[in-house]
């Protein structure tokens, strides 16, 4: 008998390539597997996710290594695999076994850490779902640079160039995983509603293909202040940036290309060229004669809260074509448009620090592309408007029928009232935070790590990070939940489960 279980454990050890340190067996991941109990305690036991339809071909090359080297049950298709689901059923699975005493599931829980392989809109609906299940134990995020910018890989040090899709890449690439640092980091809530025109329905106006971070917001209980009569309201999340005007106008138009003709964008260098190109045509370079229609300050009026429940506005440059509110220091394939204010300038106009976990995001402007540019010089930035935990933007009836938004790269065409009686608004607010998984290379500075040079935030941006002027218990189940198209409150139904 000592043998035969030797023998199986040997068996287990060489079907999954020699990878034991990430690997989970089929009784955690496939219903009704069988269960034993002569398991290797993996060091870093994984769950990967990947846009097999990111990076060209890359995608699918790597979906294929990836199996090659681990459990394949393991290793989930986004294009075949709602990753809420996947992550409730295994979590659900994990806890079962918990609670029949079962110290391998426990240990897997405990270790558990998931990758991510796609572009900045793919990693943000992982992290999205991540947020949405309120997990005991929310499992940290690796982020494979596999897009056109890939922000977020390179704020965690993972890279801005599609990876290698070979055995000993990903190899790699695993084992700086097992090595990567824990980092906490904000998220941001958003709030978009559109008030319902007084003659018919504001059906005409509701924003075209949703990214996966926004979806309507559907109310929970008579009282939920978040879905006001007389508005449609939609609401989502975002970890590295939320941004509004040209720059996400070319983002549109690159991504409607794309899927249009999604052969010509099998390599990043093409993607890239093709931005710059769009950048030309649609004005970013070269602004168009009317050019006072795609003027921010035109379009919306904009406030953000300084102080517990006081709102004021924000004064906005009349040639800012465009806003980005940033929470990571990457913007454009790894640029920062916050760059590093002189210290008399910090002190005159109250800034801190961008720490990615201090409760606040940094508002920055641009006039045109030429602007953008200045980033690329050592000491380059945009123009710095404000840092705030809280933003707000008012569109109302202006010389354009129509603005473009973007969240974490992932553009939508949005239009805006033709009338004095609409209004469409788009609040951001403070959402907790989740975990990241970072290397040595992260360009992230956190409020908590001992390596990052200056002083933490003020005590302003302390207050801020824990108040809203609108958290009240009848809004908080909705504002809890955000990024995936259906999502669970894991810990409430748990109790009701049993073993497969």
């Amino acid at each position: 008998m000592k043998l035969l279980r030797c023998k199986t454990l040997m068996a287990y050890k060489n079907n999954i390539g020699g990878m034991k340190d990430f690997a989970i067996p089929d009784y955690i991941l496939v219903p009704g597997a069988k269960i034993r109990n002569d398991y290797y305690i993996p060091e870093c036991p994984l769950i990967v996710f990947i846009n097999s339809k990111s990076g060209g071909q890359l995608g699918g090359e790597l979906l294929t290594t990836y199996n090659s080297l681990l459990n394949k049950n393991q290793v989930f298709d986004l294009g075949s695999n709602a990753p809420d689901m996947v992550l409730h059923r295994i979590y659900s699975k994990l806890e079962k076994l918990k609670h029949n005493g079962d110290t391998f599931a426990a240990e897997i829980q405990k270790r558990l850490r998931i990758i991510v392989a796609g572009g900045d809109g793919t990693a943000s609906w992982i992290m999205g779902v991540v947020a949405d299940l309120k997990l005991h134990r929310p499992p940290p995020v690796a982020t494979v640079p596999l897009g056109t910018g890939n922000n977020i890989p390179f704020s965690f040090g993972w890279g801005r160039k599609n990876p290698g899709t070979d055995k000993e890449a990903v190899m790699s690439f695993l084992n700086q995983v097992k090595d990567a640092k824990e980092l906490k980091i904000d998220s941001w809530h958003v709030i978009m509603r559109m008030k319902t025109p007084k003659e018919g329905s504001c059906e005409h106006i509701a924003p075209v293909e949703l990214p996966h971070a926004m979806h309507p917001c559907h109310p929970v209980s008579p009282t939920d202040k978040l879905n006001l009569e007389g508005y449609h309201t939609y609401r989502g999340g975002f970890w590295n940036y939320f941004s509004i005007g040209m720059d996400a106008q070319v983002s549109y138009k690159f991504h409607s290309e794309r899927k249009l003709h999604p052969e010509r964008f099998k390599h990043q260098l093409y993607n890239q060229s093709c931005y710059l190109r769009l950048g030309c045509t649609q004005g970013w370079f070269f602004a168009p004669l009317k050019s006072s229609a795609w003027k921010i300050a035109q379009l919306a009026t904009v406030k953000i809260m300084k102080k517990h429940g006081q709102w004021e506005d924000l004064n906005i440059p009349q040639s800012t074509r465009s806003i980005v509110c940033l929470n990571l220091p990457s913007f454009a394939g790894g640029l920062n448009p916050w760059g590093t204010p002189n210290r008399k300038k910090s002190i005159n106009r109250d800034l801190t620090n961008p720490y990615v976990d201090d409760g606040l995001f940094e508002v920055v402007g641009f006039r045109d592309a030429w602007h953008g540019l200045l980033l690329l010089a050592p000491k380059g930035h945009g123009t710095r408007l404000a840092q705030t935990s809280r933003i707000r933007f008012e569109f109302h009836k202006g010389e354009a029928d129509f603005t473009f938004m973007r969240i974490d790269g992932e553009p939508w065409k949005q239009p805006i009232p033709k009338d004095d009686d609409g209004r469409v608004v788009v609040e951001i607010s403070h959402h907790g935070q989740v975990t990241m998984l970072a290397t040595s290379s992260c360009q992230c500075k956190s409020m908590h790590d001992p390596s990052s040079s200056s002083t933490p935030a003020t005590s302003q941006g302390e207050e801020e990070f824990s108040t809203t002027d609108d958290s009240s218990s009848e809004n908080s189940e909705q504002r809890r939940k955000f990024g995936a198209a259906d999502t669970f409150k894991y810990t409430d139904a748990i109790q009701s489960l049993k073993l497969d």
